[in-house]
């Protein structure tokens, strides 16, 4: 792969991916249609807004979609996320969220590889080994990596991932990387069905082991995966710090992304 490919592949992301709706969903998550909008309600932490593309709207027509967004999400009390990209259309789309109350995040660069190119024996540290997990308690062990890795609460982490895991085991694979019986990386893998896509997540690693490989041996592992499934993709919303790393296995980078939250007033 090479950055001339980046249209061709952004062309086949926007198609097989934006704004489509998973086989099964978790329990107590909803899907609405508004607009060109994919709106999914009931999800931890927040609802989330997707779309192939916006169908031409813009000016006045796009706000009044964007209000009728809000109040959709309002009416039940809760907070959502509209996840834009780089090439979205109107390039007004980010001033005029951000005018309707949307704060923006951080972005992203949506990087994408070839499963064949990445797929490969993880090499790992000494002493380190990956597993594959699926129980409450490493959940757990996840969701309070996270939470020290970032700083933050990652309690909603460990319900969501085991909310997909019991809507569909077939669809998500979860990763550890260990060293006496400490997690030291976690990262997962969502298997987007009837596409040709695999989607990577989760890149949090103890201070004290990066820059040893770790997170590139979870890449690796989970392209394997991948590659056992027949996809032939992987994307990953990647950070600036990850972002390097994976362009230099060979991801090319097609758009950025960012995501906007809207609140409820308090």
């Amino acid at each position: 792969m090479n950055e001339l490919e980046a249209p061709a592949l952004r062309a086949v992301f926007d198609e097989q991916l934006r704004g489509t709706v998973p086989r099964r969903l978790p329990a107590g998550v909803r899907v609405e249609l508004l607009g060109p909008l994919t709106c999914f309600f009931g999800t931890e932490g927040r609802g989330f807004v997707d779309y192939r593309n916006l169908g031409g709207l813009a000016g006045a027509e796009l706000d009044e979609l964007i209000a009728r967004c809000i109040d959709t999400y309002a009416a039940r009390g809760e907070r959502f996320e509209w996840k834009t990209f780089g090439h979205d259309r109107p390039a007004d789309l980010a001033q005029r969220l951000v005018a309707a109350g949307f704060v923006p995040e951080e972005r992203e660069t949506v990087v994408i590889a070839s499963v064949a190119a990445i797929a490969a024996e993880p090499q790992l540290p000494d002493g380190v080994a990956l597993r594959e997990v699926t129980a409450r308690v490493d959940l757990d062990r996840i969701a309070a990596l996270e939470a020290a890795v970032w700083d933050d609460d990652g309690s909603r982490l460990a319900e969501m991932l085991e909310g997909e895991l019991v809507a569909d085991p077939h669809a998500l694979a979860i990763v550890v990387a260990e060293a006496d019986d400490a997690v030291l990386c976690a990262a997962w893998v969502r298997y987007a069905e009837g596409t040709d896509f695999a989607s990577l997540w989760g890149r949090a690693t103890l201070p004290a082991w990066r820059r040893r490989g770790i997170y590139r041996a979870t890449v690796a592992y989970r392209a394997r995966l991948a590659a056992g499934r027949g996809f032939r993709y992987l994307v990953v919303d990647a950070s600036d710090d990850s972002r390097p790393i994976l362009e230099r296995l060979g991801f090319v980078a097609v758009t950025t992304t960012t995501p906007y939250l809207w609140s409820p007033p308090t």
